[in-house]
């Protein structure tokens, strides 16, 4: 797939670095460049609640380079709706990265391919972009009736009242550290999402004791509006 290699330089490793720590990075998740180059999306759970500041804890990403080699850069957190699940970072020092064009999300279908490029349990396998493909399966409401009463909670209750907010569900296999990948169409590179591991699921998928398999993505109209708010 020809669009993987322009991808794959815009997608970074999201994590802290202590210097004092083993393993001194600790990596939480994937984000990607967007906008003027010096900005990273990922959702809002990849980061810290907070950093031991005592300890000279860091938020970084990392760009991966060939083999071990990376190259990391500083971070700080500029904007996050914790309703979406979404969070943007600023870069420190150094020059804009080649950033990703957004898409449009209305002109997201039910059937279309996608692909997304991230990090799957990064801390285990390395920081090696991965790539896996598969199609929208379907366009749905995070929120859904429940059939007993026990199973709603004052979120899903918020959300089933007053929310309108819908996602991708993804026939692809996305595995933790997958959270924040870009989900793009394989044939421009535009991004049509925010890959999501652990909100979209917990909400949909609360009364499951085990996870479904099934894989979400947050659509890019909701980053969108993050980053605008920026200007």
């Amino acid at each position: 797939m020809a669009t993987v290699p322009r991808v794959k330089p815009s997608v970074v490793a999201v994590g802290t670095y202590q210097r004092t720590r083993s393993p001194a990075f600790q990596f939480r998740g994937t984000g990607f460049v967007v906008g003027n180059g010096l900005h990273v999306a990922t959702n809002a759970h990849v980061l810290p609640e907070r950093l031991d500041s005592d300890n000279m804890e860091a938020l970084v990403v990392v760009l991966p380079g060939d083999g071990e080699t990376g190259t990391v850069r500083p971070a700080r957190a500029v904007a996050s709706e914790r309703s979406r699940d979404l969070a943007v970072l600023r870069l420190e020092g150094g020059p804009p990265l080649p950033a990703l064009r957004l898409g449009s999300g209305a002109r997201v279908l039910e059937g279309q391919e996608i692909a997304f490029t991230g990090f799957p349990i990064g801390n285990v396998l390395g920081m090696t972009p991965v790539t896996h493909r598969g199609i929208v399966s379907a366009i749905t409401p995070i929120g859904i009736p429940q059939a007993n009463a026990r199973n709603l909670n004052p979120a899903l209750i918020r959300r089933l009242a007053n929310d309108v907010f819908r996602v991708y569900q993804l026939d692809a296999t996305a595995y933790p550290g997958n959270s924040g990948s870009p989900l793009y169409d394989p044939a421009s590179g535009e991004v049509l999402g925010v890959m999501n591991m652990v909100f979209v699921k917990s909400t949909k998928e609360n009364v499951l004791s085990d996870p479904s398999g099934i894989s979400y993505a947050i659509p890019v109209e909701y980053l969108q509006r993050l980053l605008d708010g920026l200007k």
